[in-house]
């Protein structure tokens, strides 16, 4: 669409509905930015885009719910429910509406890869952009990792390929999104809050290889089973055996040949590992060389809230795992520690139960200490396999790991759900957990 005179609403005032509002003025459209915030709670976003002197204007609270302007188009801002009577009133309407993903790429003069999972994203999209770049080829990394593809979209001529994470959110309003490479990392029980079965939210995230052609290529889990793509197809997967990649004694493979051993690297575990397949899959899809990719592999750190060690006091190690926000994510936590756990789970309910990981948490920790609106649930489902205490804080879930822990122990924290029951967000919650451990004495 040429948005030049074209009426525009931009149904969400988050991070990806301001880059969108601003992208679009730019174009020259009109744009209404809807949000369903009080307008005292946006003042500093309105002042902000008031400053760019841009066609942009903030609507707020009812007014949004209830607005009635007739729109060329609208565009939903992925953290967004369609369901709630912001959207609906849109919807009832009969305006177009496509997500800001969708705008971007529309926008967009380069190639794209697109990675989507629920767990190890950010650490695969940032593994690309650190390889790309540290090979020659351009790249940036954006989307659901921040910054918002609209907010850069238009760096994308000076670009080889734009390196985008990309969620089940984002994938639901998309139209002729093509990623030349999409990668698949994993799927788990994830906002069972916003879909109603984890058949819609595979939906969802299989929309990534809607639009793909024999001309694309497709990085996909060996281990999960996926309906056929018209893609080509490359596989991995460091738990068994038969796909393109494969790990072998702490090595990873390409089709029967060492590529990187993990001891070389900066990360651990089984799930760093297929992360690191996943990059390298769209490496060679891209051209690359093995010896090319082998160095800027290796010297990527983890981001922090992910595994992230935050010190020792007195011989117990204390690891910020915030980012962990779903089962899948704690299970692998769990799995990656050798010593004994004291852990810190719980936190906002998302419609799925902890009970899957009881024999586990049994085999790992000797004791558990829970927060948030899941904990008395948790224990209800744990409390036969490990000892459960409840925690009204995460200060006072700290000083209770602390008493539990012995000398050689872990105390983990990963939550295993999502944040906002108490915090503002995963690195809001892990940024608490860090202050609070580097304040003990």
């Amino acid at each position: 669409m040429d948005y030049k005179n074209k009426k525009i609403a931009v149904l969400g005032a988050g991070e990806s509905g301001e880059a969108a509002a601003i992208l679009l003025a730019e174009e020259g459209a009109m744009v209404n930015l809807l949000d369903s915030a009080d307008e005292q709670k946006l003042q500093q976003k309105i002042n902000r885009l008031r400053a760019l002197s841009l066609p942009i204007s903030v609507i707020a609270g009812e007014r949004a719910v209830n607005d009635t302007t007739v729109y060329d188009r609208a565009i939903l801002s992925p953290g967004i429910d369609p369901a709630v009577p912001l959207v609906q009133n849109f919807i009832r309407r009969r305006i177009d509406m496509i997500g800001e993903l969708e705008l971007a790429y529309e926008l967009c003069k380069c190639p794209v890869v697109a990675i989507t999972g629920t767990n190890g994203k950010t650490t695969t999209t940032q593994l690309i952009e650190r390889m790309f770049n540290g090979s020659g080829v351009r790249t940036l990394a954006c989307g659901n990792i921040s910054p918002a593809f609209a907010a850069v979209v238009r760096k994308s001529g000076e670009l080889d390929i734009m390196t985008i994470e990309v969620s089940s959110f984002q994938l639901e309003q998309i139209r002729t999104f093509r990623p030349r490479i999409a990668v698949w990392l994993n799927l788990s029980a994830n906002h069972l809050d916003r879909y109603n079965s984890m058949e819609e939210y595979r939906t969802a995230k299989l929309r990534i290889f809607e639009n793909q052609t024999d001309d694309d290529v497709a990085v996909v889990n060996l281990r999960d089973e996926l309906p056929p793509l018209k893609a080509r197809k490359t596989t991995f997967s460091a738990y068994q055996s038969g796909g393109d990649f494969e790990l072998r004694d702490n090595v990873i493979f390409h089709k029967g040949v060492p590529v990187l051993n993990m001891a070389d690297t900066k990360l651990r575990g089984m799930h760093n590992a297929e992360n690191l397949m996943a990059a390298m899959a769209v490496g060679y899809a891209h051209g690359l060389t093995t010896e090319q990719m082998a160095g800027p592999l290796s010297s990527h750190t983890a981001p922090p809230h992910r595994c992230e060690f935050i010190r020792r006091v007195g011989d117990v190690d204390y690891i910020n795992d915030s980012k962990s926000t779903n089962l899948d994510a704690l299970e692998k936590a769990l799995m990656s520690e050798t010593r004994p756990i004291v852990l810190i789970a719980g936190g906002k309910d998302k419609g799925f139960e902890f009970d899957a990981l009881a024999t586990l948490v049994g085999q790992k920790a000797h004791h558990a200490v829970l927060i948030g609106q899941m904990a008395d649930r948790i224990a209800a489902g744990w409390q036969a396999n490990v000892p459960c205490e409840k925690a009204g804080s995460l200060a006072q879930a700290v000083e209770l790991a602390r008493a539990r822990a012995k000398a050689g122990d872990v105390v983990l924290f990963s939550p295993g759900t999502s944040s906002f029951d108490m915090f503002k967000s995963y690195e809001d919650r892990g940024n608490q957990f860090r202050s609070l451990v580097l304040s003990m004495t």
